[in-house]
């Protein structure tokens, strides 16, 4: 069975930084590419990052710059380095594996990302 487990969140204030991390289970990671989503209260989830099984990533533009997402294959981990954050990358954060359309992975509990002052 597929387990994604998201943590590191908290609260920040704006221009702070926060690492995130997310750890497999259940998959061969090394093969799969992985992502970062997040929903903000009221909005449906959206796409933050990818990084391929060889290392090559994609940001949506609203955080291309600040965030930076990375992976271990040895560890079964993957990492989302947040930096310069505002107050409109409040939202919780999850990572899963797309496929095309899809995700291999039931959503998980997520980690909450609040950037006030």
């Amino acid at each position: 069975q597929v387990q994604l487990v998201e943590s590191g969140g908290g609260l920040v204030q704006p221009g702070g930084s926060l690492r995130l991390s997310c750890a497999a289970s259940g998959i061969i990671f090394s093969i799969h590419t992985m992502a970062w989503y997040r929903q903000a209260p009221g909005k449906q989830r959206e796409l933050v990052a990818t990084v391929t099984s060889g290392g090559s990533t994609n940001y949506a533009d609203s955080v291309k710059g600040r965030f930076t997402i990375s992976r271990d294959n040895a560890k079964n981990m993957m990492y989302l380095q947040m930096n310069g954050l505002k107050p409109e990358d409040t939202a919780v954060y999850y990572c899963n594996a797309p496929v095309g359309s899809v995700v291999i992975a039931s959503w998980g509990q997520g980690t909450q990302v609040t950037v006030s002052s």
